[in-house]
């Protein structure tokens, strides 16, 4: 191969490392934000469990669903 050709290759090859670093940056950074809405998620979930049994007893169905 001429200079020219292994400088050329060499350029592409260092373009292809940045864009694989910036793609690995931007994936990172979106699974840590799924990461943090899925804990989100699961905090209200149970929250909304909590709330749901509170309006039953509340309600006095949890003493007609023991009964039956």
């Amino acid at each position: 191969m001429s200079k020219s050709e292994n400088q050329t290759a060499a350029d592409m090859t260092e373009a292809m490392e940045k864009t694989m670093q910036r793609l690995e940056g931007r994936f990172q950074a979106i699974s840590e934000q799924l990461e943090s809405k899925i804990d989100e998620m699961g905090t209200r979930i149970v929250d909304l469990e909590k709330n749901v049994a509170e309006l039953m007893t509340q309600a006095g169905m949890e003493e007609q669903a023991k009964s039956k």
